[in-house]
C-alpha cells in the first residue's frame, strides 16, 4: 500500500519529494487512467493552496477532460482556447498569475485566479496537458513550472512503450 509523506523543505525540496513519491506510485503500472487518476491525487493532496488539479487528454482534435480533483470541470476545450488549449497549441508551459487577465480564459471555477499548465508531448505527440488551478493569485513561479515539468516527465514515462 503507498502512502503519500508529507512534503517539508524548500519548494525545490519539495517536488523533488513529490517526485520519488509518483514515481513509487507510477511503478509498474502502465494504464493511463489508473496512473493519471493516481497522480491527481497525490498532487491534491500533497500542495497547498490548489482548488483543482488534473488532466485533459487530446483525443485527436480537442482536449478531454480526464482524471482529477476538485470540483466538477469543463469537458471540452478547443486547441488554442484557454490556458490549457493555449498550451496544448504551443507545447509550453503556461503560468498565469491572474487568469482574469489571460485573453479567453475558460472559466471553470470562479474561485480560480492562477493557473499552471503543462502539455504532456511524447515522442514528438501531444497526448494532453496537466492542469493546476490555485484560489491564490500568482501562486505559481518558476520552481513550481520546474518541479511540475519533472512531475509530468515521470507521468509520461509511466505510460511505457
Amino acid at each position: 500500500m503507498f502512502a503519500a509523506r508529507p512534503l517539508s523543505g524548500s519548494k525545490a525540496d519539495q517536488y523533488a519529494d513529490l517526485a520519488d513519491q509518483a514515481r513509487a506510485l507510477l511503478h509498474g503500472e502502465r494504464d493511463r487512467v489508473a496512473n493519471a487518476a493516481n497522480f491527481a491525487a497525490l498532487v491534491w493532496h500533497a500542495l497547498p493552496a490548489i482548488n483543482w488539479c488534473g488532466f485533459y487528454f487530446f483525443d485527436g482534435r480537442e482536449l478531454v477532460v480526464g482524471p482529477f480533483q476538485g470540483k466538477p470541470a469543463c469537458v471540452r476545450i478547443a486547441l488554442g482556447k484557454g490556458v490549457c488549449g493555449t498550451a496544448a497549441a504551443t507545447g509550453a508551459t503556461q503560468v498565469v498569475d491572474d487568469v482574469h487577465a489571460f485573453p479567453g480564459h475558460i472559466a471553470c471555477d470562479a474561485a480560480s485566479r492562477s493557473e499552471i499548465v503543462v502539455p504532456l508531448i511524447r515522442d514528438g505527440r501531444l497526448i494532453g496537458v496537466w492542469d493546476v488551478d490555485s484560489p491564490q493569485p500568482s501562486r505559481f513561479d518558476a520552481a513550481d513550472r520546474a518541479g511540475m515539468e519533472r512531475l509530468c516527465d515521470l507521468f509520461i514515462a509511466s505510460l511505457g512503450d
